[in-house]
Protein backbone atom coordinates (compact mmCIF):
# COMPACT_ATOMS: atom_id res chain seq x y z
CA UNK A 1 0.00 0.00 0.00
CA UNK A 2 1.16 3.98 -1.28
CA UNK A 3 1.16 6.18 2.14
CA UNK A 4 1.77 10.20 1.71
CA UNK A 5 2.66 12.24 4.01
CA UNK A 6 2.71 15.72 3.75
CA UNK A 7 5.55 17.19 6.55
CA UNK A 8 6.79 20.51 7.50
CA UNK A 9 10.51 21.24 8.14
CA UNK A 10 12.81 24.25 9.70
CA UNK A 11 15.76 23.54 6.61
CA UNK A 12 18.46 25.43 8.07
CA UNK A 13 20.27 22.41 9.60
CA UNK A 14 19.80 20.14 7.04
CA UNK A 15 21.65 19.67 3.72
CA UNK A 16 18.28 19.49 1.89
CA UNK A 17 15.74 17.09 1.11
CA UNK A 18 17.56 14.22 -0.19
CA UNK A 19 19.79 11.83 1.52
CA UNK A 20 23.79 12.78 1.31
CA UNK A 21 26.90 10.92 2.38
CA UNK A 22 28.32 13.19 4.54
CA UNK A 23 25.42 15.61 5.81
CA UNK A 24 22.27 15.11 7.74
CA UNK A 25 18.81 15.28 5.26
CA UNK A 26 15.42 15.71 5.60
CA UNK A 27 15.02 12.59 3.92
CA UNK A 28 17.47 10.89 6.30
CA UNK A 29 15.48 11.78 9.66
CA UNK A 30 11.91 11.07 8.00
CA UNK A 31 13.26 7.21 7.20
CA UNK A 32 14.44 6.80 10.07
CA UNK A 33 11.82 7.78 12.04
CA UNK A 34 9.55 5.18 10.26
CA UNK A 35 11.89 2.51 10.69
CA UNK A 36 11.77 3.01 14.30
CA UNK A 37 8.35 3.68 14.34
CA UNK A 38 6.70 0.99 12.31
CA UNK A 39 9.98 -1.45 11.94
CA UNK A 40 10.33 -0.82 7.93
CA UNK A 41 13.00 -0.07 6.23
CA UNK A 42 11.92 1.84 2.92
CA UNK A 43 12.57 4.75 0.82
CA UNK A 44 10.35 8.21 0.80
CA UNK A 45 9.66 10.00 -2.23
CA UNK A 46 9.20 13.78 -2.27
CA UNK A 47 7.58 15.85 -4.33
CA UNK A 48 10.86 17.34 -5.36
CA UNK A 49 14.52 18.07 -3.82
CA UNK A 50 15.10 21.34 -1.79
CA UNK A 51 18.13 22.56 -1.46
CA UNK A 52 20.23 23.48 1.66
CA UNK A 53 18.71 25.62 4.37
CA UNK A 54 15.49 25.56 2.26
CA UNK A 55 12.22 25.49 4.22
CA UNK A 56 8.63 23.50 3.72
CA UNK A 57 5.46 24.64 4.95
CA UNK A 58 3.84 21.61 3.36
CA UNK A 59 6.20 18.82 1.61
CA UNK A 60 4.02 15.85 0.05
CA UNK A 61 6.16 12.70 0.16
CA UNK A 62 5.11 9.46 -0.06
CA UNK A 63 6.42 6.01 0.91
CA UNK A 64 5.24 2.29 0.04
CA UNK A 65 4.94 -0.62 3.42
CA UNK A 66 2.69 -3.83 3.84
CA UNK A 67 0.99 -5.28 7.15
CA UNK A 68 0.75 -1.83 8.65
CA UNK A 69 -2.38 -1.71 11.18
CA UNK A 70 -1.81 1.68 12.64
CA UNK A 71 -4.78 3.90 10.20
CA UNK A 72 -2.74 6.46 8.04
CA UNK A 73 -4.62 9.34 10.09
CA UNK A 74 -2.45 8.32 12.83
CA UNK A 75 0.98 8.52 11.08
CA UNK A 76 1.73 12.07 12.61
CA UNK A 77 1.27 11.21 16.24
CA UNK A 78 3.17 7.96 16.08
CA UNK A 79 6.42 9.96 13.91
CA UNK A 80 6.37 12.96 15.53
CA UNK A 81 7.56 11.91 19.00
CA UNK A 82 10.08 9.90 17.29
CA UNK A 83 10.95 12.82 14.61
CA UNK A 84 12.58 16.13 16.31
CA UNK A 85 11.72 19.65 16.56
CA UNK A 86 12.52 20.75 13.04
CA UNK A 87 10.46 18.38 11.22
CA UNK A 88 6.71 17.11 11.77
CA UNK A 89 4.53 14.81 9.91
CA UNK A 90 0.93 17.43 9.30
CA UNK A 91 -1.04 14.44 7.96
CA UNK A 92 -1.02 10.93 6.72
CA UNK A 93 -3.41 9.36 4.36
CA UNK A 94 -3.18 6.30 1.89
CA UNK A 95 -3.46 6.87 -1.60
CA UNK A 96 -3.95 4.73 -4.76
CA UNK A 97 -0.58 2.99 -5.97
CA UNK A 98 0.41 4.65 -9.45
CA UNK A 99 0.05 7.89 -7.37
CA UNK A 100 4.04 10.05 -7.42
CA UNK A 101 4.67 12.74 -5.12
CA UNK A 102 6.97 13.70 -7.58
CA UNK A 103 5.49 12.68 -11.17
CA UNK A 104 2.14 13.32 -10.48
CA UNK A 105 2.70 17.10 -8.85
CA UNK A 106 1.19 19.61 -11.78
CA UNK A 107 2.20 23.19 -9.82
CA UNK A 108 4.50 24.06 -6.78
CA UNK A 109 4.25 27.18 -4.67
CA UNK A 110 7.51 28.44 -3.19
CA UNK A 111 7.30 31.90 -1.11
CA UNK A 112 10.62 34.07 -0.72
CA UNK A 113 10.41 36.17 2.37
CA UNK A 114 12.48 39.71 3.05
CA UNK A 115 12.25 42.42 5.25
CA UNK A 116 13.61 46.02 5.41
CA UNK A 117 15.39 47.41 8.37
CA UNK A 118 18.65 49.03 8.91
CA UNK A 119 19.66 46.31 11.53
CA UNK A 120 19.42 42.47 12.01
CA UNK A 121 15.91 41.63 13.71
CA UNK A 122 16.41 38.19 15.45
CA UNK A 123 12.81 37.37 14.93
CA UNK A 124 13.22 37.26 11.43
CA UNK A 125 16.55 36.57 10.40
CA UNK A 126 15.90 32.74 10.80
CA UNK A 127 13.00 32.66 7.95
CA UNK A 128 14.02 36.28 5.93
CA UNK A 129 16.49 37.72 4.16
CA UNK A 130 17.71 41.45 5.54
CA UNK A 131 17.19 44.43 2.88
CA UNK A 132 18.32 47.78 3.79
CA UNK A 133 16.96 49.32 1.55
CA UNK A 134 14.23 48.16 -1.23
CA UNK A 135 11.80 49.52 -4.24
CA UNK A 136 8.26 50.01 -3.59
CA UNK A 137 5.59 47.49 -4.29
CA UNK A 138 4.76 48.50 -7.96
CA UNK A 139 8.42 48.82 -8.69
CA UNK A 140 8.61 45.02 -7.14
CA UNK A 141 5.26 43.56 -9.45
CA UNK A 142 6.34 45.30 -12.41
CA UNK A 143 10.07 43.57 -12.44
CA UNK A 144 8.17 40.15 -11.33
CA UNK A 145 5.60 40.32 -13.93
CA UNK A 146 8.55 40.04 -16.54
CA UNK A 147 9.39 36.17 -15.00
CA UNK A 148 5.95 34.64 -15.98
CA UNK A 149 5.44 32.50 -18.73
CA UNK A 150 7.49 30.20 -20.76
CA UNK A 151 10.91 30.57 -20.77
CA UNK A 152 14.18 28.86 -20.82
CA UNK A 153 15.48 29.25 -17.34
CA UNK A 154 18.65 28.13 -18.24
CA UNK A 155 20.81 31.18 -16.84
CA UNK A 156 18.54 30.86 -13.63
CA UNK A 157 19.85 27.62 -12.44
CA UNK A 158 23.20 26.98 -10.81
CA UNK A 159 25.78 24.82 -12.17
CA UNK A 160 25.40 21.04 -10.99
CA UNK A 161 21.69 20.53 -12.15
CA UNK A 162 20.63 16.89 -13.42
CA UNK A 163 17.94 18.35 -15.25
CA UNK A 164 17.01 17.16 -18.69
CA UNK A 165 15.66 20.59 -20.06
CA UNK A 166 15.71 24.24 -18.54
CA UNK A 167 12.52 24.83 -20.11
CA UNK A 168 9.76 25.89 -17.45
CA UNK A 169 6.41 27.74 -17.38
CA UNK A 170 5.57 30.30 -14.30
CA UNK A 171 2.24 30.70 -14.04
CA UNK A 172 2.21 33.27 -11.81
CA UNK A 173 4.77 35.74 -9.82
CA UNK A 174 2.64 37.58 -7.05
CA UNK A 175 4.66 40.08 -4.72
CA UNK A 176 2.53 41.04 -1.25
CA UNK A 177 4.06 43.28 1.31
CA UNK A 178 2.84 44.05 4.71
CA UNK A 179 4.43 45.61 8.21
CA UNK A 180 5.34 43.59 11.19
CA UNK A 181 6.75 44.13 14.23
CA UNK A 182 8.21 47.64 12.99
CA UNK A 183 9.65 46.53 9.75
CA UNK A 184 8.31 46.36 6.48
CA UNK A 185 7.72 42.76 5.29
CA UNK A 186 8.05 41.66 1.39
CA UNK A 187 6.63 37.79 0.20
CA UNK A 188 7.24 36.80 -3.62
CA UNK A 189 5.30 33.82 -4.11
CA UNK A 190 6.44 31.90 -7.35
CA UNK A 191 3.86 28.77 -8.64
CA UNK A 192 5.55 26.77 -11.95
CA UNK A 193 5.15 23.31 -13.31
CA UNK A 194 8.70 22.58 -12.05
CA UNK A 195 11.96 24.30 -10.89
CA UNK A 196 15.68 24.25 -11.56
CA UNK A 197 18.42 24.28 -8.68
CA UNK A 198 18.04 27.73 -7.71
CA UNK A 199 15.63 29.16 -9.41
CA UNK A 200 13.59 30.56 -7.49
CA UNK A 201 16.18 32.55 -5.50
CA UNK A 202 17.55 33.92 -8.55
CA UNK A 203 14.54 35.02 -9.50
CA UNK A 204 14.13 37.26 -6.40
CA UNK A 205 17.70 38.76 -6.95
CA UNK A 206 16.68 39.16 -10.53
CA UNK A 207 13.41 40.94 -9.46
CA UNK A 208 15.28 43.19 -6.97
CA UNK A 209 17.55 44.24 -9.51
CA UNK A 210 15.15 45.05 -12.11
CA UNK A 211 12.88 47.05 -9.73
CA UNK A 212 16.30 49.09 -8.37
CA UNK A 213 16.84 49.95 -12.35
CA UNK A 214 20.16 47.54 -12.58
CA UNK A 215 18.76 45.26 -15.40
CA UNK A 216 16.31 45.72 -17.90
CA UNK A 217 13.60 44.12 -19.99
CA UNK A 218 16.48 43.63 -22.52
CA UNK A 219 19.03 42.21 -20.75
CA UNK A 220 16.65 39.58 -18.93
CA UNK A 221 15.58 39.02 -22.50
CA UNK A 222 18.95 38.38 -23.74
CA UNK A 223 19.44 36.45 -20.89
CA UNK A 224 16.46 33.78 -21.52
CA UNK A 225 18.18 33.40 -25.25
CA UNK A 226 21.34 33.08 -24.34
CA UNK A 227 21.27 31.33 -21.08
CA UNK A 228 24.12 33.40 -19.45
CA UNK A 229 24.07 33.78 -15.94
CA UNK A 230 26.15 37.01 -15.85
CA UNK A 231 23.28 38.87 -17.07
CA UNK A 232 21.12 37.96 -14.19
CA UNK A 233 21.67 39.49 -10.51
CA UNK A 234 22.73 37.42 -7.18
CA UNK A 235 21.62 34.11 -6.02
CA UNK A 236 19.74 35.19 -2.54
CA UNK A 237 20.10 32.98 0.29
CA UNK A 238 18.38 29.74 0.90
CA UNK A 239 17.34 30.99 4.24
CA UNK A 240 14.20 32.74 2.42
CA UNK A 241 13.26 30.12 0.37
CA UNK A 242 9.86 27.81 1.83
CA UNK A 243 7.93 25.56 0.11
CA UNK A 244 4.36 26.46 0.66
CA UNK A 245 1.97 24.15 -1.42
CA UNK A 246 2.20 21.65 -4.36
CA UNK A 247 -1.03 21.23 -6.46
CA UNK A 248 -2.21 17.91 -7.86
CA UNK A 249 -4.81 18.83 -9.97
CA UNK A 250 -7.12 16.46 -11.32
CA UNK A 251 -6.12 13.54 -8.68
CA UNK A 252 -7.36 15.51 -6.03
CA UNK A 253 -4.50 16.34 -3.91
CA UNK A 254 -2.57 18.94 -2.12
Amino acid sequence: MRYLLIIAYDGTRFSGWQRQKNALSVQEVLEGALEGGLGINCRVTASGRTDAGVHAAAQPCHFDAEGLTIPPEKLPDLLNPILPPDVKVLSGRSVPSDFDCSRSAKRKTYCYSLYVSAREMPLKERYAVRLEDAPGADRLREAAALLEGTHDFKAFCASGSSAKTTVRTVYSVRVEEGMSLGSRDIRIYVTGNGFLYNMVRTMTGEILDLARGKRSRESLQEAFETGRRELLGRTMPAKGLMLIDVDYGGAGLR
